[in-house]
């Protein structure tokens, strides 16, 4: 059986009692480990129990593909339900299930940390389709996911998110679950002891400023600007320093959108300051201001309904090709700039 995502925290809490492994991929390698724990100790609380939790790695199940099968029917000396932990796992580890879906009896759980699985996986289509096997995708956050993610952190420790803190935080988080976690665990904890329950833009700066979005600014501005040698130079740094290609992807979305409210309002003949004033997280003047009030002047409509097209699909190759994400981010990157290159040569 597939887990789609909105079944998975369920499954996550409770189970099927029939499953006997699950096999959790994807391109997220955080979530895929938190995921993996989590299902894990629905069995055993303790993972550092050697009598209950059993440590294996994909490899030794090529060599030895009777194992997965035999764990699976093994009784745990101290009594208990015993988990099975097979990580990292590829398609060495296909002849494995096979036989542990043969197995005539057995109540371990097998835990499978997969990897970024293609649909064309033997390991992931047998997860998917045979009964007693269940699949569960593990990919990168939606700015949706990033942003419910951050305030129910928030809610639980008694805080509050300010909406335009919550849309610069997102904007700036990766999409890996582990990274995540650790950048929303440094606000929480800059803010412990706090008097003030509501995490403001100045607290959100102070923790995530320096770390979560080196260079992208400079990638946006030249982007969209069709200054190629400048983009380059930004790319260069932005990857070098460790930056996210779907970060990257979703600034560049995140700024087509806000371009694209304000152009569809100016032209159905609003107000041009009220426009603006929707487009969260501007402010009133300085170079970050004037940036998009040139971007607003060079790209007309039509271009930026082109332009966010080709960035969804962007995001999308990110997810299902198994394409090198940051190629796909520069392509993106260098193709927007190209087209602004050659309109402003137009004028």
């Amino acid at each position: 059986m597939k887990i789609e995502p909105r079944q998975a925290e369920a499954f996550l809490k409770k189970p099927d009692p029939k499953i006997r492994a699950v096999v959790i991929y994807g391109n997220d390698d955080g979530l895929i480990a938190e995921r993996a724990t989590q299902l894990a100790k629905t069995v055993c609380e303790d993972l550092k129990d050697p009598f209950r939790v059993i440590d294996i790695a994909g490899e030794a199940l090529k060599h030895d593909p009777a194992r997965l099968a035999d764990e699976f029917s093994a009784m745990s000396l101290m009594g208990g339900r015993r988990v099975i932990r097979v990580r990292p796992a590829g398609e060495e580890a296909a002849e494995a299930l096979e036989n542990l879906v043969a197995a005539t009896a057995g109540d371990a759980l097998i835990v499978i940390e997969g990897g970024n699985l293609t649909p064309r996986s033997t390991l992931r289509t047998m997860a998917e389709t045979e009964p007693t096997l269940a699949a569960m995708p593990c990919y990168m956050d939606s700015a949706e996911a990033l942003e419910g993610l951050v305030e129910s952190s928030a809610r639980a420790q008694g805080l509050n998110v300010d909406a335009d803190a919550l849309d610069w935080i997102v904007e700036r988080l990766g999409g890996d679950r582990g990274q995540t976690r650790s950048e929303i665990d440094k606000l929480l904890l800059y803010k412990a002891g706090d008097d003030a329950n509501t995490i403001t833009m100045a607290d959100a700066m102070a923790v995530l400023g320096d770390t979560a979005s080196i260079g992208i600014d400079n990638v946006i501005a030249a982007t969209f600007d069709g200054e190629m040698v400048a983009l380059d130079r930004a790319l260069d740094r932005v990857f070098a320093e460790g930056g996210n290609p779907i970060q990257l992807v979703r600034s560049l979305q995140r700024h087509a959108d806000q371009l694209h409210l304000v152009s569809g309002h100016a032209a159905r003949g609003g107000n041009l300051e009220g426009a603006m004033f929707k487009a969260r997280g501007l402010p009133r003047g300085g170079p970050v201001r004037q940036r998009f009030e040139r971007h607003l002047r060079s790209w007309p409509l039509a271009r930026l309904s082109a332009a966010l097209t080709r960035i969804l699909d962007a995001e999308l190759e990110c997810k299902s090709t198994g394409l090198p994400d940051e190629a796909i981010a520069r392509r993106l990157c260098l193709g927007l700039a190209s087209a602004a290159r050659q309109a402003r040569a137009r004028r």
